[in-house]
């Protein structure tokens, strides 16, 4: 196992690291915000990005040949319980994906140290931190822009909530995605290679 473990390094200890920091650091948001009482204390924002004005904002001067334009960004200065909702759903997502997948791959790589780098644990472990990043940067990503187009809806009166807005809301996470392909790959590649090594052990 001495060497299957050289092998994860130091890519196992980044990961634990990380991990290890960002659940520090969320948990002691949660608790600094439930002490001091900021969950109400702090405006609700966000741009229309597919509109703009060629209208030049004030304070905002351009080179020659540059031009400035105008995109609306509205807020909410004294946002209730579900315009709050809506604006933490616009970006917890992505903070939950990231927090989880590190976890999967923490345990992904804690598996490997143990049992071994080619083994069916392994891999099946692998198989699941890929599909996880595929699937779920997918339905975050669909899941955040609802909550943009939400709000954005609520908070401009000439914005309907539709699929319109959502589709201008959502961007596609291609390295995500792709990374995720990868890694489901990688991890069909692993397990065909722990079955023919199976059968060169059976044969010896």
């Amino acid at each position: 196992m001495t060497e299957d473990r050289k092998m994860l390094e130091p890519m196992a200890t980044v990961v634990s690291v990380v991990l290890r920091i960002l659940l520090a650091v969320a948990i002691t948001g949660v608790v600094v915000s439930v002490v001091h009482g900021s969950w109400g204390g702090f405006s609700v924002c966000i741009a229309d990005e597919s509109s703009s004005s060629s209208s030049t904002p004030g304070g905002f001067a351009a080179e020659s040949g540059a031009q400035v334009d105008s995109i609306p960004r509205y807020c909410a200065g004294e946002p209730d319980a579900h315009l709050r909702v809506l604006d933490a759903l616009g970006s917890l997502p992505s903070s939950l994906l990231l927090i989880s997948g590190l976890y999967l791959l923490h345990r992904f790589f804690r598996g490997a140290t143990r049992e071994g780098v080619y083994t069916v644990p392994t891999a099946s472990r692998l198989r699941l931190v890929g599909w996880w990043l595929l699937v779920g940067s997918l339905v975050v990503a669909f899941a955040e822009a609802n909550a943009r187009a939400a709000l954005l809806a609520a908070l401009a009166s000439n914005v309907d909530f539709s699929a319109g807005t959502v589709l201008s809301m959502w961007h596609f996470p291609y390295l995500a995605v792709l990374t995720g392909l990868g890694v489901v790959t990688f991890a069909r590649i692993t397990r065909q290679g722990v079955a023919m090594r199976e059968d060169l052990e059976g044969l010896v």
